[in-house]
């Protein structure tokens, strides 16, 4: 869980005693959109959202690009719409990618949406603080018949169809999160596990971390907490391809990566999983640096990672898809080993195809 720090767990600690009242104006908040007194905008097409209740990472990402691709297998012409979080773009709406083009660079566009657009070719992103705005504009210029929301199980104001919920497997059980249920600021919980109900599926992620008995307390703690709504169990799995920037272009194959000793660095809310996912796949890694949550890399960040490569005697660099994406090639060039990007596929129970397929049917 990302409250295995000490600071993180001193600060929910110190911030127990203001957890009732943020509880409290969120329960109010959902009961003013739920009675109406706050309005929630309807769009003429499906909304899948797919959200979290816990801070840190839980998979939304590689999630977003299943369902995409899972939609697009069965007809659907899906985009996705996201807050942008981290982008520079000032204009109210950003398009960032198109049917045809990716438009806007990481920087613009905020890491993730870029990274949806990259991996998603011929699928609208849009990104704005207002989803609902967002969407309007995905369906009039684009023509799409179902939008895919990116982080969006607090964003009340645009109603859904389907909402999808994610936890990431190895926090469930731990202190401070569902178990606990403790809200900011003296825990990990967004809202209270309450607001489950509100919920149409549970998926847990990262079980590729987790052993059988565990992931089967964690499935019950869930089906409890949100009134026995169904529960998918997700994992991780590198692709087999890397792609390959800094000296050099193309790919390489993850059986020959895998033999050559590497270092990692990424910015994401749980390096320790990226770390664990590297070494169960056989990777030789004799080091990671960890940044912060959507990290950007500084000369000095990056002057610091060539360093520690160097002295452990690594001959490539490894990193996430995420961070990939922010390093062009006069970033990565300094670092002076070949720099390989490993994405990650999430793999789901042919169950969860059929819940999403039935909707539609």
């Amino acid at each position: 869980m990302i409250g295995d720090s000490r600071p993180l767990r001193l600060l929910f600690t110190l911030g127990r005693p203001f957890s009732p009242f943020y509880r409290a104006v969120m329960v109010l908040r959902a009961a003013l959109y739920r009675r109406g007194i706050l309005r929630r905008h309807r769009l003429p097409v499906v909304v899948i959202s797919v959200g979290n209740l816990a801070m840190g990472g839980s998979g939304k990402t590689p999630m977003v690009r299943y369902i995409v691709r899972l939609l697009r297998a069965q007809g659907r012409k899906p985009a996705i719409i996201s807050r942008g979080y981290g982008g520079r773009s000032g204009a109210r709406v950003t398009v960032v990618a198109d049917n045809h083009q990716v438009r806007c660079d990481a920087a613009t566009a905020g890491d993730e949406p870029f990274l949806l657009a990259a991996s998603l070719p011929g699928v609208p992103v849009v990104t704005s603080k207002s989803r609902v705005e967002a969407g309007r504009l995905a369906i009039d210029r684009f023509g799409v018949d179902t939008l895919v929301m990116d982080d969006g199980f607090q964003h009340l104001r645009l109603q859904r169809d389907l909402d999808l919920v994610l936890f990431h497997g190895p926090a469930l059980l731990a202190p401070f999160c569902l178990a606990d249920n403790r809200v900011l600021p003296g825990g990990e919980l967004r809202e209270p596990a309450a607001a489950l109900a509100r919920a149409h599926a549970l998926i847990i992620t990262g079980t590729q971390e987790m052993e059988p008995a565990r992931l089967a307390t964690a499935k019950t703690v869930l089906q409890q907490a949100a009134s026995g709504r169904p529960v998918f169990v997700g994992r991780y799995r590198p692709a087999r391809w890397l792609r390959r920037g800094g000296d050099g272009q193309g790919c390489m194959e993850l059986e020959e990566a895998r033999k050559i000793p590497a270092y990692a660095f990424c910015g994401i809310a749980r390096p320790d999983s990226f770390h664990r996912l590297l070494t169960e796949a056989g990777f030789n890694v004799l080091g990671i640096s960890k940044f912060v949550d959507h990290a950007i890399y500084s000369p000095v960040a990056l002057e610091a990672i060539r360093q520690q490569a160097r002295a452990l005697g690594a001959r490539i660099l490894l990193t996430t898809e995420k961070d990939f994406v922010k390093l062009g090639p006069a970033s990565t060039r300094p670092l002076k080993l070949p720099v390989l990007e490993c994405s990650v596929e999430m793999i789901l129970d042919p169950d969860f195809d059929r819940f999403i397929s039935e909707y539609f049917h």
